[in-house]
């Protein structure tokens, strides 16, 4: 044991993280398990039953692979933060951890930014933990990501995610009185709630990508990347498309914003449906039952009829009336056309007689097959986040929660063509620093759509789905290496995707990001990436992310405010952050 480990060693044997309280488990614990052989989520697990923190094996391994004091290169303190608060990856912890000296160099002219906190006492759990914030409600915490050395792991890798729920309940959740559960609020999904200027592709290809970066507007020595995608939006008459909705109207979907709104969204996707269209209804409770075999929509009224039909009352089995809805889509199935189901519910619900893991691999079976799923979450109380998500990932679909009668004529009216119309499967995006321009970075959400590197090029591995017109952005924070603007290139965007359908070979694209698209005022960024930034950061105030400890909401507002404009969107976000600072304790904004 070198005499940095036994330092290690010393101070956990006297005290735990938070520095207060003795306890049995200390740095040389982790360095027994390790010669025994005990993997990191064993070791993980182990001190967690015992009833330490789950961080300490982070932090031991880290010490154990960190370089010498002496002969460690200067770093911004906060970069430490990434390894207890890392979210779970399924690459090597050395890669997640070892980015504790990172050398950095800004070349940012903004004014230097208060110092950062010291490690958090209380970091984020290491694995997802179940929630259950209020009744039954149930979220899962995925975590925050850490700082990666570059030199360590230089491919950042993960799914496409173009959900708007996490949002949608936040939103709910903040105009009713109360911040969301931090396991409700998921980074991706709060940016890809907006939408930004980004232009189409051209010459027929299926995605444009326009890539960003400009320091952080209140951290001199880090830098901010926005990697966006835009896909090809259809032109002219789209696909016919076959959809299956299955509705849950169980007891618990009584209430108004439950089953009556579930059945104005289902009216208005009616509506916006064309006379090439099918729509089959199925329900299920205690049982499953069919109401309507696929029918056209030259027959809307019958359609409508059969909704208005719709009553709550009886038990939960969601595993039979999934069963029940796959046969309906696979019995309406045309090859070449946009086959769907999708399931409206607030996933209150018992499984049936499948098991959970059986349902999802049955689901992801039909996705296979070109048959593909979306969840439309609805109400509060006994509300299963965890759940919807878990299906519409599985079965290559996306996954809204409609919290008024405006977001379901957004889904289903304004947005409709990106959500029943497929463009790609199976997305994933890795992005490649250059680790003499990139000292280390932070992918800043899509903790649970981390993908490893070396599935990247492996189509069996599943990803997101991305639908005519939709975007995609992701933000990393960097830290540059000395002499970054002498260089060329500071990172490679690849992107792999399969055409709709059944599963066939994915395509893959790719993009340099040169060293001259980081600019050098924040001030000066487009009007998308300081929009994007202060979207994700007060998505990370909401999920308390320690990365933002030192940032306040009246920042967050003062820099989305400069670039609002007049656009709604753009006010309702005003709106929820000043009310996030009142319900935070920190006060009231002075609204524009």
């Amino acid at each position: 044991m070198n005499n940095r480990l036994v330092s290690f060693v010393a101070l956990f044997g006297l005290f735990n993280l938070a520095g207060t309280a003795a306890w049995s488990l200390d740095c040389s614990d982790i360095v027994r398990w390790q010669a025994e052989g005990m993997s990191v989520a064993q070791m993980t697990a182990k001190v967690a039953a015992e009833g330490g923190d789950t961080s300490l094996v982070h932090t031991c391994l880290a010490a154990m692979v960190a370089p010498e004091p002496e002969a460690a290169e200067a770093i911004p303190a906060d970069v430490t933060r990434g390894a207890a608060g890392s979210a779970p990856a399924r690459k090597e912890s050395a890669k997640k951890t070892t980015a504790t000296r990172a050398p950095a160099r800004s070349l940012s002219i903004a004014p230097a930014a208060p110092p950062p906190p010291p490690l958090s006492a209380a970091p984020r759990p290491a694995k997802p933990v179940y929630v259950e914030p209020s009744g039954s409600e149930q979220y899962t915490d995925h975590g925050v990501n850490g700082m990666v050395l570059t030199a360590q792991d230089a491919q950042s890798t993960f799914s496409i995610d173009v959900d708007t729920a996490s949002y949608a309940i936040s939103r709910r959740k903040l105009e009713e009185g109360s911040l969301p559960p931090p396991g409700a609020v998921r980074v991706e999904e709060f940016v890809n709630a907006f939408d930004y200027a980004y232009a189409q592709p051209r010459d027929g290809a299926p995605f444009a990508v326009h890539l960003e970066g400009a320091p952080h507007p209140l951290d001199a020595s880090r830098h901010i990347l926005r990697v966006g995608v835009q896909g090809r939006a259809m032109q002219g008459p789209r696909k016919p498309v076959h959809l299956t909705f299955l509705v849950d109207v169980s007891g618990s979907m009584h209430s108004a914003d439950k089953l009556p709104l579930a059945q104005t969204a289902l009216h208005h996707l009616v509506e916006n449906l064309g006379p090439e269209d099918t729509v089959a209804l199925a329900t299920y409770a205690g049982s499953e039952r069919v109401v309507l075999e696929p029918t056209p929509t030259t027959r809307k009224s019958r359609i409508h009829d059969a909704i208005d039909g719709l009553t709550s009352g009886g038990g939960t089995s969601m595993g039979t009336g999934m069963e029940l809805a796959y046969r309906l889509a696979s019995d309406a199935y045309l090859p070449g056309s946009e086959n769907r189901v999708i399931v409206l519910s607030d996933g209150d619900a018992n499984i049936g007689r499948s098991t959970h893991d059986q349902i999802l691999a049955s689901i992801a079976d039909y996705a296979g097959k070109g048959i593909t799923l979306t969840t439309v979450g609805l109400g509060m109380g006994n509300y299963k986040d965890t759940l919807m998500e878990q299906l519409a990932n599985k079965g290559d679909g996306n996954y809204f929660y409609l919290d008024s009668p405006d977001e379901a004529k957004k889904v289903f009216g304004r947005d409709l063509s990106g959500t029943i119309e497929t463009i790609a499967r199976d997305v994933k995006i890795q992005v490649e620093m250059d680790p003499e321009v990139v000292r280390a970075y932070r992918l800043i959400g899509y903790e649970n759509r981390d993908i490893a590197d070396e599935d990247f090029r492996r189509d069996a591995v599943d990803a997101g789905e991305m639908g005519s017109g939709h975007q995609v952005t992701a933000l990393y924070e960097l830290i540059l290496a000395d002499g970054a603007e002498a260089k060329d290139a500071l990172a490679t965007v690849r992107m792999r995707a399969k055409k709709p359908g059944p599963d066939t070979p994915a395509r893959e694209y790719s993009w340099t990001v040169p060293v001259e698209a980081v600019g050098h005022d924040f001030d000066e960024a487009t009007r998308d990436l300081r929009m994007a930034w202060s979207v994700a950061t007060f998505a990370e105030k909401l999920r308390a992310s320690q990365f933002v400890e030192e940032v306040s909401y009246r920042q967050v507002y003062a820099e989305a405010a400069a670039v609002a404009g007049d656009d709604p969107q753009h006010a309702e976000l005003l709106r929820l952050i000043a009310k996030a600072a009142e319900l935070s304790g920190e006060g009231r904004i002075a609204r524009r």
